[in-house]
């Protein structure tokens, strides 16, 4: 049986050589790591078994490592924290985040040993597989969409959740969603004409999520608006979401405007991608990431270029859209660095154009970070050029001011082809 990996990152060497020892004694397989950027790179290359993790680091503590780590889908592994001067507030904080168990300097032998065949004994149960609200943005329409529900989070009365069809419900309705409650979403709505009370014993304290009520029937409307009187009494949250505007099924009779009334209660629209697309390439890191953890694809990274790409592309369904094309991206790519050709050649299969807008200034928002709104503007600034000039790259060169291989390494990097064609 191979050996357990451990990952030991400490800026101390002397600490890391003697946990290095220690546990190659013990029969482990050991890599150590001196700062938070070396931790990253061997969380990259070969998954570990278990972290060993110091808290305080020059470049980045442990604590904000851990976080980013839950945050982007790689907390599939247990980690033991370790700090030499930790406090209650920190230790809670690191287990709050997910951290396995919590270690004080200087570390006794058979508390290390301990520790670390308890974590890797019960360590697999804390793979989180899947997207959350976390991985879906910073952007501030997401950030204020968090703050919001961070308010209402606790409130019993429903919840209409409205936008696209792929924009995430399920995912957001998890942010009001408490931990060790239970969860419940019915994947048809036939049980609302026929016993709409069916589910309240079993969600008891928790939450009832109902999808695509546009499509509710008279009857199954009439369960819902019963089974809404006995909430309280079960004290469960009921959201409910839907990706149709409901009032021209109200005023088209379709749809009963008493029960719109009960359910929008508190309403919240849930942004569209191309609403945050500055969002698009760390989303399609993590659902990368996450298939490469899975064993699902081998081991593929994201180009730049291809990120940008991506970036600069409409998509129609949203998350299942978007998330559809890096699979493909994953599983027909021909070498490990995803390229802009790959996302061009996948983009064409499945039918994605380039996003265009409205807005003034070339669709630039006003509210993005500098770099953010500079790498869109070269983006539209070079294809409206190749584009003028037919993709006669010389004469281009000459509009634009620049040597012609200084053009092809910029274009590359925005995820523009010569043809002017999205990359």
């Amino acid at each position: 049986m191979p050996a357990n990996n451990i990952l030991v990152v400490d800026d101390e060497i002397g600490i890391r050589e003697l946990l290095f020892e220690i546990l190659k004694d013990e029969g482990y397989s050991v890599r150590v790591a001196e700062n938070a950027s070396a931790a990253r790179a061997a969380r990259r290359e070969a998954r570990p078994d278990l972290v060993l993790l110091d808290i305080w680091m020059p470049d980045m503590d442990g604590i904000s490592l851990l976080k980013e780590w839950a945050q982007t889908g790689q907390l599939t592994m247990p980690v033991v924290m370790m700090s030499g001067h930790g406090t209650i507030e920190s230790a809670i904080e690191a287990t709050r985040i997910g951290a396995f168990d919590f270690l004080e300097k200087p570390i006794s032998l058979p508390k290390l040993v301990a520790t670390v065949g308890k974590a890797l004994a019960g360590g697999r149960v804390l793979a989180k597989p899947g997207l959350s609200f976390a991985h879906l943005g910073r952007a501030k329409i997401m950030t204020e969409l968090r703050q919001r529900l961070d308010q209402i989070s606790r409130l019993r009365m429903p919840l209409l959740l409205t936008g696209e069809t792929g924009c995430g419900f399920e995912l957001i309705s998890r942010m009001v969603h408490l931990r060790n409650t239970p969860w419940l979403a019915p994947t048809d709505h036939s049980w609302l004409a026929v016993n709409p009370f069916a589910p309240l014993a079993e969600t008891r304290d928790g939450v009832l999520f109902i999808e695509e009520i546009e499509r509710l029937n008279r009857n199954e409307q009439r369960g819902l608006a019963q089974l809404i009187t006995k909430l309280e009494k079960f004290n469960v949250r009921l959201v409910a979401a839907t990706a149709h505007p409901l009032q021209p099924k109200i005023e088209a009779g379709e749809f009963d405007s008493s029960l719109y009334t009960q359910l929008s209660g508190i309403t919240l629209r849930i942004p569209s991608l191309r609403e945050h697309a500055e969002d698009i390439p760390d989303l399609a890191n993590t659902m990368l990431l996450q298939m490469v953890e899975s064993n699902e694809c081998p081991l593929r990274s994201f180009s730049v270029g291809a990120l940008n790409a991506l970036r600069n592309l409409e998509w129609p369904g949203n998350l299942p859209v978007l998330q559809n094309a890096v699979k493909t991206l994953a599983l027909t790519s021909l070498s490990t660095e995803i390229t802009t050709d790959d996302v061009a050649r996948v983009a064409g299969e499945l039918g994605l154009s380039v996003a265009t807008s409205d807005l003034p200034m070339g669709g630039i928002p006003f509210d993005l970070p500098l770099r953010e709104a500079r790498e869109r503007f070269e983006y539209q600034y070079f294809l409206h050029h190749i584009r003028h000039e037919e993709g006669n790259m010389s004469r281009v060169a000459d509009k634009v001011g620049l040597e012609r291989t200084h053009l092809y390494r910029k274009l590359k990097q925005l995820g523009i082809r010569p043809s002017g064609k999205t990359e």
